[in-house]
């Protein structure tokens, strides 16, 4: 059976795919992982409002019932914010073949998320933050299967940076090794998720949508694959103090280490207590870079599709 037996595309999303416009993908497990309820739910409607806003069409992209759906309804978001029907699953890469065989429902994650968008034709995807290397992971091989998609999948992806949680410099490292062309967005510093400042130089810096755009045609046009990451820092009155943030993630940090949470239970378990060590500062930080990612993600997408056409 070919892929897109697989696949249901929202009409909207269909016609838009279709006709050469711009689409931005957007990934669900901040839906169902991510944030609690209702905010969760909340935060994926204003993400959809502001791509449509900024003149392109949203896909919120996710399992449903054991389908690949690209492009939500109402009663979908709701489904995955809700997690009433059951177990939502977060789905990465190796998942996929087991949760559509047995029809489950799951959130899909960046890697995921990039392969549902690139089986869907869409080349453009707004996140909050990609995984990357994880702090002591010389010793435990903790790396997400965001790194690798970037270097297989040809979906650009707009995100915070790397979730702060995370070694920065050994994913930067890491990228540069996998070929994956990474840029920043305005800033000669790569961001870290919740500050502006990692102490990180950027890659590549550019200025503008409009650049990004042409650099994302050039790459696809000479054949070399693959994806790429375009950083864009938060917004600075959404900016979080550094050492506030950092004492944060130290004290999280320590408690994983204590209570021995491994694998995906990681990450939200560490997202969930810095949101309650800043009392709730951070999450609402999250929020704000993730439309700020999605606004970007779009006016990048209507440049690509002009120059595609």
């Amino acid at each position: 059976m070919p892929v897109s037996s697989y696949l249901d595309l929202h009409p909207e999303v269909a016609q838009a795919i279709a006709a050469g416009a711009p689409v931005v993908a957007l990934e669900s497990t901040i839906i169902s992982h991510g944030m609690p309820y209702p905010e969760n739910l909340e935060t994926a409607q204003r993400l959809e409002a502001i791509v449509r806003e900024e003149g392109a069409v949203p896909a919120t992209i996710a399992i449903i019932g054991g389908r690949v759906k690209v492009g939500l309804e109402e009663s979908d978001l709701l489904l995955l914010a809700q997690g009433k029907q059951g177990p939502v699953f977060k789905a990465s890469r190796r998942d996929l073949s087991m949760l559509l065989a047995q029809k489950q429902y799951a959130a899909t994650t960046v890697a995921a998320t990039m392969i549902c968008a690139s089986w869907a034709g869409i080349k453009m995807f707004a996140t909050g933050g990609i995984g990357g290397v994880h702090r002591g992971a010389g010793d435990n091989f903790d790396i997400s299967a965001d790194l690798t998609e970037l270097a297989t999948t040809p979906v650009a992806v707009v995100s915070a940076g790397v979730k702060s949680i995370l070694d920065i410099g050994s994913t930067l490292e890491y990228l540069e090794t996998l070929g994956v062309p990474v840029m920043c967005l305005g800033s000669d510093e790569f961001p870290a998720f919740y500050t502006r400042s990692s102490g990180f130089p950027a890659p590549a810096r550019v200025n503008d949508p409009e650049t990004a755009a042409r650099i994302l045609h050039t790459h696809w046009d000479l054949g070399l694959g693959g994806g790429v990451l375009i950083a864009n820092p938060v917004p600075e009155q959404y900016a979080m103090d550094p050492a506030t943030i950092q004492l944060a993630i130290d004290q999280a940090l320590a408690e994983c280490e204590q209570q021995k949470i491994t694998g995906k239970e990681i990450t939200p378990f560490l997202l969930g207590r810095i949101k309650t060590l800043t009392e709730g500062k951070s999450l609402f930080s999250n929020m704000q870079l993730v439309y700020h990612n999605a606004r970007m993600a779009a006016a990048i997408a209507r440049h690509w599709a002009q120059l595609s056409s």
